[in-house]
Protein backbone atom coordinates (compact mmCIF):
# COMPACT_ATOMS: atom_id res chain seq x y z
CA UNK A 1 0.00 0.00 0.00
CA UNK A 2 1.47 3.62 -0.82
CA UNK A 3 2.03 5.85 2.11
CA UNK A 4 1.68 9.43 2.13
CA UNK A 5 5.41 9.65 2.64
CA UNK A 6 8.48 7.85 4.29
CA UNK A 7 7.89 9.11 7.66
CA UNK A 8 4.09 7.38 7.48
CA UNK A 9 5.97 4.61 6.24
CA UNK A 10 8.61 4.77 9.02
CA UNK A 11 5.76 4.48 11.58
CA UNK A 12 3.87 1.61 9.83
CA UNK A 13 6.75 -0.15 9.80
CA UNK A 14 7.27 -0.02 13.59
CA UNK A 15 3.72 -0.14 14.22
CA UNK A 16 3.82 -3.51 12.02
CA UNK A 17 6.89 -4.71 14.08
CA UNK A 18 5.28 -4.47 17.65
CA UNK A 19 2.57 -6.17 16.21
CA UNK A 20 4.24 -9.11 14.47
CA UNK A 21 6.44 -9.47 18.32
CA UNK A 22 3.39 -9.53 19.99
CA UNK A 23 1.69 -12.69 17.46
CA UNK A 24 5.03 -14.32 17.60
CA UNK A 25 5.42 -14.13 21.60
CA UNK A 26 2.05 -16.30 21.57
CA UNK A 27 3.61 -19.23 20.87
CA UNK A 28 7.82 -18.07 21.22
CA UNK A 29 8.39 -17.49 24.73
CA UNK A 30 11.89 -15.57 24.88
CA UNK A 31 14.14 -15.45 22.30
CA UNK A 32 13.18 -11.47 21.70
CA UNK A 33 16.62 -10.62 19.76
CA UNK A 34 16.01 -13.73 17.86
CA UNK A 35 12.47 -12.14 16.27
CA UNK A 36 14.22 -8.71 15.83
CA UNK A 37 17.21 -10.21 14.10
CA UNK A 38 15.10 -12.61 12.03
CA UNK A 39 12.42 -9.84 11.24
CA UNK A 40 15.36 -7.34 10.82
CA UNK A 41 16.73 -9.97 7.74
CA UNK A 42 13.36 -10.20 6.07
CA UNK A 43 12.86 -6.14 5.57
CA UNK A 44 15.98 -6.13 4.54
CA UNK A 45 15.76 -8.76 1.60
CA UNK A 46 18.75 -11.02 3.55
CA UNK A 47 18.97 -14.86 4.64
CA UNK A 48 19.55 -16.15 7.94
CA UNK A 49 21.18 -19.12 9.32
CA UNK A 50 20.07 -20.37 12.59
CA UNK A 51 22.12 -22.40 14.98
CA UNK A 52 21.50 -24.03 18.25
CA UNK A 53 21.10 -27.47 20.34
CA UNK A 54 17.63 -28.99 19.21
CA UNK A 55 14.67 -28.53 20.88
CA UNK A 56 15.03 -24.65 20.71
CA UNK A 57 11.79 -24.35 18.82
CA UNK A 58 14.28 -23.07 15.83
CA UNK A 59 11.66 -24.64 13.23
CA UNK A 60 8.62 -23.04 15.12
CA UNK A 61 10.00 -20.06 15.44
CA UNK A 62 10.31 -19.97 11.69
CA UNK A 63 6.96 -21.55 10.81
CA UNK A 64 5.07 -18.63 13.68
CA UNK A 65 6.86 -15.96 11.59
CA UNK A 66 5.31 -17.32 8.35
CA UNK A 67 2.09 -17.66 10.11
CA UNK A 68 2.16 -13.91 11.10
CA UNK A 69 2.90 -12.85 7.53
CA UNK A 70 1.15 -13.55 4.48
CA UNK A 71 3.51 -15.58 2.73
CA UNK A 72 3.57 -19.10 1.61
CA UNK A 73 5.79 -21.42 3.16
CA UNK A 74 7.90 -24.50 2.54
CA UNK A 75 9.85 -26.41 4.79
CA UNK A 76 12.80 -29.10 3.18
CA UNK A 77 14.60 -31.23 5.64
CA UNK A 78 17.96 -31.74 4.49
CA UNK A 79 19.55 -35.43 4.80
CA UNK A 80 22.37 -36.91 3.33
CA UNK A 81 20.61 -38.56 0.52
CA UNK A 82 18.90 -35.12 -0.89
CA UNK A 83 19.61 -34.09 -4.49
CA UNK A 84 18.79 -30.49 -6.19
CA UNK A 85 16.05 -32.18 -8.18
CA UNK A 86 14.36 -32.66 -4.76
CA UNK A 87 14.60 -28.44 -3.97
CA UNK A 88 14.56 -27.41 -7.19
CA UNK A 89 11.89 -29.32 -9.22
CA UNK A 90 12.43 -31.48 -12.26
CA UNK A 91 11.20 -32.05 -15.67
CA UNK A 92 8.84 -35.03 -16.50
CA UNK A 93 7.04 -36.63 -19.58
CA UNK A 94 3.57 -35.41 -19.56
CA UNK A 95 1.16 -37.60 -21.40
CA UNK A 96 1.50 -35.78 -24.82
CA UNK A 97 4.80 -36.64 -24.26
CA UNK A 98 6.28 -33.47 -23.88
CA UNK A 99 8.40 -32.17 -21.02
CA UNK A 100 6.89 -30.55 -18.08
CA UNK A 101 8.63 -28.97 -15.83
CA UNK A 102 6.72 -29.82 -12.05
CA UNK A 103 8.21 -27.19 -9.33
CA UNK A 104 10.11 -28.02 -6.28
CA UNK A 105 9.40 -26.99 -2.27
CA UNK A 106 11.82 -23.93 -3.39
CA UNK A 107 8.85 -21.66 -4.86
CA UNK A 108 7.72 -20.10 -1.75
CA UNK A 109 8.13 -17.18 0.13
CA UNK A 110 9.61 -18.64 2.96
CA UNK A 111 11.74 -21.50 2.93
CA UNK A 112 12.89 -23.38 5.99
CA UNK A 113 16.19 -25.22 5.31
CA UNK A 114 16.28 -27.87 7.99
CA UNK A 115 19.43 -28.97 9.31
CA UNK A 116 21.08 -27.74 5.97
CA UNK A 117 24.33 -29.28 7.26
CA UNK A 118 23.17 -32.74 6.81
CA UNK A 119 22.89 -32.64 3.34
CA UNK A 120 26.39 -33.11 0.75
CA UNK A 121 28.04 -29.68 -0.84
CA UNK A 122 26.24 -30.48 -4.52
CA UNK A 123 23.04 -30.21 -2.53
CA UNK A 124 23.28 -26.77 -0.43
CA UNK A 125 24.97 -25.25 -3.42
CA UNK A 126 21.07 -26.02 -5.10
CA UNK A 127 20.32 -22.98 -3.41
CA UNK A 128 22.63 -20.66 -4.10
CA UNK A 129 21.49 -19.32 -7.38
CA UNK A 130 17.67 -18.67 -5.60
CA UNK A 131 19.41 -16.66 -2.54
CA UNK A 132 21.50 -14.47 -4.81
CA UNK A 133 19.53 -14.09 -8.17
CA UNK A 134 16.04 -14.94 -6.90
CA UNK A 135 15.64 -17.60 -9.75
CA UNK A 136 15.95 -20.92 -10.27
CA UNK A 137 17.81 -22.60 -13.81
CA UNK A 138 16.73 -26.21 -14.54
CA UNK A 139 17.24 -28.12 -18.27
CA UNK A 140 18.79 -24.33 -19.23
CA UNK A 141 15.34 -22.81 -18.32
CA UNK A 142 15.97 -20.27 -15.83
CA UNK A 143 12.41 -19.46 -13.55
CA UNK A 144 11.59 -16.41 -11.43
CA UNK A 145 11.22 -16.94 -7.94
CA UNK A 146 7.81 -15.46 -6.32
CA UNK A 147 9.25 -12.51 -3.96
CA UNK A 148 9.82 -11.36 -1.57
CA UNK A 149 12.02 -14.38 -0.43
CA UNK A 150 13.98 -15.44 1.72
CA UNK A 151 15.49 -18.73 3.23
CA UNK A 152 15.78 -19.32 6.78
CA UNK A 153 18.49 -21.98 7.51
CA UNK A 154 18.95 -24.23 10.75
CA UNK A 155 21.60 -26.07 11.76
CA UNK A 156 22.66 -27.80 14.98
CA UNK A 157 26.28 -27.26 16.49
CA UNK A 158 26.68 -30.94 17.70
CA UNK A 159 26.59 -34.41 16.56
CA UNK A 160 29.36 -33.52 13.58
CA UNK A 161 29.61 -36.81 12.62
CA UNK A 162 27.52 -37.16 9.01
CA UNK A 163 27.60 -33.02 8.03
CA UNK A 164 28.96 -30.92 5.72
CA UNK A 165 29.99 -27.90 6.54
CA UNK A 166 28.63 -25.01 4.36
CA UNK A 167 31.63 -23.90 1.91
CA UNK A 168 32.45 -20.15 2.64
CA UNK A 169 30.78 -18.79 -0.34
CA UNK A 170 27.35 -20.09 0.58
CA UNK A 171 27.59 -18.81 4.31
CA UNK A 172 28.45 -15.33 3.46
CA UNK A 173 25.07 -15.52 1.00
CA UNK A 174 23.40 -15.02 4.85
CA UNK A 175 23.12 -11.82 6.01
CA UNK A 176 23.26 -12.71 9.91
CA UNK A 177 24.43 -15.70 11.79
CA UNK A 178 21.91 -16.19 14.86
CA UNK A 179 23.11 -18.47 17.71
CA UNK A 180 19.89 -19.46 19.69
CA UNK A 181 21.19 -19.78 23.50
CA UNK A 182 19.13 -22.11 26.31
CA UNK A 183 16.31 -19.87 27.57
CA UNK A 184 16.52 -18.37 31.01
CA UNK A 185 14.79 -20.67 33.84
CA UNK A 186 11.81 -18.07 34.25
CA UNK A 187 11.01 -18.43 30.33
CA UNK A 188 11.78 -22.11 30.70
CA UNK A 189 9.08 -22.45 32.97
CA UNK A 190 6.41 -20.19 30.76
CA UNK A 191 7.29 -22.73 28.02
CA UNK A 192 7.00 -25.84 29.87
CA UNK A 193 3.33 -24.50 31.45
CA UNK A 194 2.11 -23.57 28.00
CA UNK A 195 3.36 -26.11 25.71
CA UNK A 196 1.81 -28.97 28.09
CA UNK A 197 -1.97 -28.16 27.79
CA UNK A 198 -4.31 -28.46 24.93
CA UNK A 199 -4.46 -24.81 24.08
CA UNK A 200 -3.13 -23.71 20.62
CA UNK A 201 -2.58 -20.04 20.28
CA UNK A 202 -4.15 -18.48 17.63
CA UNK A 203 -1.65 -16.46 15.35
CA UNK A 204 -3.01 -13.45 13.22
CA UNK A 205 -1.90 -12.18 9.97
CA UNK A 206 -0.22 -9.02 10.04
CA UNK A 207 1.55 -7.70 7.24
CA UNK A 208 1.13 -9.04 3.39
CA UNK A 209 3.45 -9.77 0.90
CA UNK A 210 2.94 -6.02 -1.35
CA UNK A 211 3.74 -4.24 2.69
CA UNK A 212 6.99 -6.33 3.21
CA UNK A 213 8.26 -5.27 -0.46
CA UNK A 214 6.80 -1.16 0.06
CA UNK A 215 9.00 -1.79 3.66
CA UNK A 216 11.97 -3.34 2.11
CA UNK A 217 12.23 -0.42 -0.37
CA UNK A 218 11.38 2.18 2.19
CA UNK A 219 14.59 0.82 4.67
CA UNK A 220 16.83 1.38 1.52
CA UNK A 221 15.60 5.14 1.03
CA UNK A 222 16.98 5.65 4.64
CA UNK A 223 19.92 8.38 4.95
CA UNK A 224 23.26 7.59 6.74
CA UNK A 225 25.45 10.04 7.64
CA UNK A 226 28.75 9.31 6.42
CA UNK A 227 30.28 9.20 9.59
CA UNK A 228 28.21 5.88 10.05
CA UNK A 229 29.23 4.54 6.81
CA UNK A 230 33.06 5.07 7.50
CA UNK A 231 32.57 2.93 10.87
CA UNK A 232 31.15 0.49 9.05
CA UNK A 233 33.62 -0.30 6.86
CA UNK A 234 36.43 0.60 9.01
CA UNK A 235 35.18 -2.24 11.25
CA UNK A 236 35.20 -4.91 8.06
CA UNK A 237 38.58 -3.52 7.04
CA UNK A 238 39.64 -4.08 11.04
CA UNK A 239 38.99 -7.51 10.32
CA UNK A 240 41.34 -8.50 7.62
CA UNK A 241 44.48 -9.43 8.51
CA UNK A 242 48.01 -8.31 7.19
CA UNK A 243 46.03 -5.32 5.41
CA UNK A 244 46.44 -1.58 6.15
CA UNK A 245 43.59 -1.19 8.25
CA UNK A 246 44.18 -4.83 10.23
CA UNK A 247 43.86 -4.37 14.21
CA UNK A 248 46.62 -6.05 16.07
CA UNK A 249 43.88 -8.96 17.06
CA UNK A 250 43.66 -9.84 13.00
CA UNK A 251 47.00 -10.21 12.42
CA UNK A 252 47.49 -12.09 15.09
CA UNK A 253 44.44 -14.42 15.23
CA UNK A 254 42.68 -14.36 11.91
CA UNK A 255 43.02 -16.19 8.58
CA UNK A 256 41.16 -13.98 7.01
CA UNK A 257 38.43 -11.21 7.40
CA UNK A 258 35.09 -9.94 5.90
CA UNK A 259 34.67 -9.12 2.59
CA UNK A 260 32.59 -6.18 0.97
CA UNK A 261 29.02 -7.82 1.46
CA UNK A 262 29.33 -7.65 5.53
CA UNK A 263 30.22 -3.55 4.72
CA UNK A 264 26.64 -3.67 2.78
CA UNK A 265 25.14 -5.77 5.17
CA UNK A 266 25.75 -3.65 7.88
CA UNK A 267 24.41 -0.89 7.05
CA UNK A 268 21.39 -2.40 5.57
CA UNK A 269 20.80 -3.81 9.09
CA UNK A 270 21.80 -0.25 10.90
CA UNK A 271 19.19 1.20 8.64
CA UNK A 272 16.39 -1.16 9.55
CA UNK A 273 17.05 -1.62 13.01
CA UNK A 274 16.61 2.04 13.86
CA UNK A 275 13.60 2.01 11.87
CA UNK A 276 12.21 -0.74 14.51
CA UNK A 277 13.62 1.45 17.34
CA UNK A 278 11.27 4.28 15.98
CA UNK A 279 14.48 6.76 14.44
CA UNK A 280 14.73 7.85 10.99
CA UNK A 281 18.74 7.53 10.82
CA UNK A 282 20.92 5.31 12.10
CA UNK A 283 23.77 6.03 14.46
CA UNK A 284 26.48 3.85 15.43
CA UNK A 285 24.66 2.33 18.01
CA UNK A 286 22.84 0.48 15.21
CA UNK A 287 25.79 -0.99 14.04
CA UNK A 288 26.73 -1.89 16.87
CA UNK A 289 23.49 -3.94 17.81
CA UNK A 290 23.86 -6.17 14.92
CA UNK A 291 27.54 -5.95 13.80
CA UNK A 292 27.94 -9.42 15.79
CA UNK A 293 25.75 -11.92 13.77
CA UNK A 294 26.79 -10.51 10.50
CA UNK A 295 30.53 -10.75 10.93
CA UNK A 296 30.12 -13.92 13.01
CA UNK A 297 30.64 -16.62 9.72
CA UNK A 298 32.25 -14.20 7.82
CA UNK A 299 35.81 -14.58 9.82
CA UNK A 300 38.40 -17.25 10.21
CA UNK A 301 40.44 -17.96 12.99
CA UNK A 302 43.71 -19.39 12.52
CA UNK A 303 45.17 -22.11 14.71
CA UNK A 304 47.10 -19.69 17.44
CA UNK A 305 43.18 -18.73 18.30
CA UNK A 306 42.10 -21.99 18.47
CA UNK A 307 44.98 -23.14 20.28
CA UNK A 308 44.13 -20.43 22.37
CA UNK A 309 40.68 -21.02 22.57
CA UNK A 310 40.00 -17.12 22.03
CA UNK A 311 36.17 -17.16 19.91
CA UNK A 312 35.21 -15.38 16.98
CA UNK A 313 32.80 -13.66 19.54
CA UNK A 314 35.14 -12.36 21.40
CA UNK A 315 38.07 -10.80 18.75
CA UNK A 316 34.42 -9.32 17.25
CA UNK A 317 33.63 -7.17 20.79
CA UNK A 318 37.54 -6.23 20.98
CA UNK A 319 36.97 -4.70 17.19
CA UNK A 320 33.77 -2.73 18.71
Amino acid sequence: MPYSSDVAAAEALNDSYKKLKSEIGKVVIGQEDTVRLLLTAIFCQGHCLLVGVPGLAKTLLIQTISDALHLSFNRIQFTPDLMPSDILGSETLDQQRNFKFIKGPVFANIILADEINRTPPKTQSALLEAMQEYSVTVAGQKYPLSRPFFVLATQNPIEQEGTYPLPEAQLDRFMFNIWLDYPSYQAELEIVKSTTTDKKPQINKVISAEEIQEFQHLVRRVPVVDNVVEYAVKLVHKTRPNTEMASSDANTYLEWGAGPRASQALILAAKCNALLNGKYSPDIEDIRAVALPILRHRIVRNFKAEAEGISVEQLIKRML
